[in-house]
């Protein structure tokens, strides 16, 4: 049977109320009285219900952590971080997998159900108006890996996939290439709209550079492979800034079984450095996204937003590099 309050109560030598306000976080409870508490505790292997504690404080430190792309492996990473982070600050994450999700208010409505104290959006494909959807139902939230703003309506935390965009580019002008192309993720995706924006707006300024793009299905493996399957068949680029890691490497896959080279035949460039990009079968030159401070910062704007939830909202928008490996040609 589990340890009761009561128990530790009796062993302490104190009242319930006591017990209660030691692990109560805010509680008043002098220094000898927690000691007392904590020490019964101990002895008698005694752990505070987290629900109980919930119904005293109106707080159950759950933190909804939503997402609609499971089929991508970089948010196995962001996952990894994201539970490790929350849980070190005292706060419970509640995984939510919004894949084909199109309605926010059927995500609020749910997420309300769990009667989460925040929610952090974590997806760079979900337009704004989806994380605007939980602060107007009063909610504080957290759009990680969001679009960047000037004016956010929400707190936005991640890149300018706009200057990716351009930083793509850049680096395949500076190769050399006379024929390049854009092959991006799902055409309505935020992320795919502003790296190809970028991506065409810095290759406007070359018009003597072949320029073509082209979106996959999905943010997948599956999908960049299919994509870049039907692009060899007929006058392929020679370069290619994929939308990101994982269509990056469907599309090597499908470069080599179609008895082509990397980079003899076709440059690939990816974009979020993830882990699998680095390994040495793969070795994919790519855009660096800082993930762990995307992540780090989130968790600290959702701590702050627990104790100031009118807190203004803010864009907090990171820098990215370019990681040189094997997939593009030497610069000239």
């Amino acid at each position: 049977m589990a340890v009761t309050l009561k128990e530790v109560a009796e062993r302490a030598g104190v009242s319930r109320s006591a017990v209660s306000r030691t692990f109560t976080d805010g509680a008043s409870v002098s220094d000898k009285m927690r000691r007392k508490v904590e020490k019964a505790a101990r002895e008698l292997g005694y752990s505070p219900n987290a629900l109980a504690s919930s119904l005293t404080t109106g707080r159950t430190k759950l933190i909804g952590l939503v997402s609609n792309n499971f089929h991508n492996p970089i948010f196995l990473e962001v996952f990894d971080l994201f539970t490790r982070g929350l849980q070190d600050r005292g706060l419970r994450p509640l995984l939510v997998n919004l894949t084909d999700e199109t309605d926010p208010e059927h995500s609020v409505r749910m997420l309300r159900q769990y009667s989460v104290d925040g929610v952090v959006v974590a997806s760079s494909t979900l337009p704004p108006g989806f994380a605007k959807a939980f602060r107007d139902a009063g909610v504080p939230v957290v759009h990680s890996f969001g679009r960047s703003s000037s004016a956010p309506q929400v707190h936005v935390v991640g890149i300018d996939n706009v200057e990716c965009g351009r930083m793509a580019a850049q680096t395949l002008i500076a190769r050399g290439y006379s024929h390049v192309g854009f092959m991006g993720g799902p055409e309505d995706a935020t992320s795919t709209q502003d790296r190809h924006a970028g991506f065409m707006s810095e290759m406007t300024k070359h018009p003597n550079i072949q320029t073509t793009h082209s979106f996959a299905e999905a943010y997948s493996f599956e999908a960049g492979r299919k994509e870049m399957l039907r692009l060899v068949k007929s006058n392929p680029a020679q370069a290619y800034f994929c939308g990101d890691d994982v269509l990056s490497i469907g599309a090597l896959s499908a470069i080599k079984d179609s008895n082509l080279q990397v980079p003899d035949d076709i440059g690939i460039i990816g974009l979020n450095d993830m882990e699998m990009a680095r390994w040495e079968n793969i070795n994919l030159t790519t855009i660096h996204q800082p993930i762990r401070q995307i992540v780090t910062s989130s968790i600290e704007l959702m701590v702050a937003m627990l104790d100031e939830p009118d807190r203004y909202p803010e864009a907090r928008i990171f820098p990215c590099s370019v990681v040189e490996r094997d997939t593009l040609r030497p610069a000239p």
